[in-house]
């Protein structure tokens, strides 16, 4: 596998749509480093804020769950 396949595979499974990978590939091979950092920088921060969505998601359950045990007491 070249080093291109393999930055193409990591970002398709940490869930970059295809045209992140296509963008960020295409950077890959102009060579254009600090540029396809950025952009990959800019995709983790996608995926931290949702994350953080999820995140939140879990706790209003866990609310409704606690909330639901003490009104069973």
């Amino acid at each position: 596998m070249t080093e291109k396949e393999q930055l193409m595979q990591g970002l398709s499974d940490a869930g970059c749509d295809t045209a992140a990978c296509t963008a960020i590939g295409s950077l890959f091979e102009a060579g254009n480093t600090r540029e396809m950092l950025r952009r990959m920088r800019l995709q983790r921060c996608e995926l931290v804020d949702e994350m953080h969505k999820s995140q939140r998601k879990v706790d209003r359950m866990d609310y409704l769950i606690h909330a639901q045990e003490k009104r069973m007491k």
